[in-house]
């Protein structure tokens, strides 16, 4: 696997934030990064499924809306660290 070198800039709270979150995850500053472009990827790659099957089948109902989050909330109670 090829790595990339890339130079960031943040505000420094940020920096400070981001620096102190990896040091609690037991993770380098590059590999805490990584991984949070890796999640906003996904998640922007669930939006456009979701814009997708919105198109096709209709809007989702309040209904559907409020089960889902049900459901994120329980898998989250039951993932380790997870508040």
């Amino acid at each position: 696997m090829g790595v990339e070198k890339m130079s960031v800039s943040f505000d420094l709270e940020l920096g400070v934030a981001i620096r102190t979150s990896a040091t609690s995850a037991h993770q380098s500053v590059s590999a805490w990064l990584a991984e949070a472009a890796r999640d906003r990827l996904r998640l922007e790659a669930l939006g456009e499924a979701v814009s997708a099957w919105e198109q096709e089948y209709g809007d989702l109902t309040e209904s559907e809306l409020a089960g889902a989050a049900a459901s994120l909330e329980r898998a989250g109670k039951r993932r380790p660290g997870v508040a």
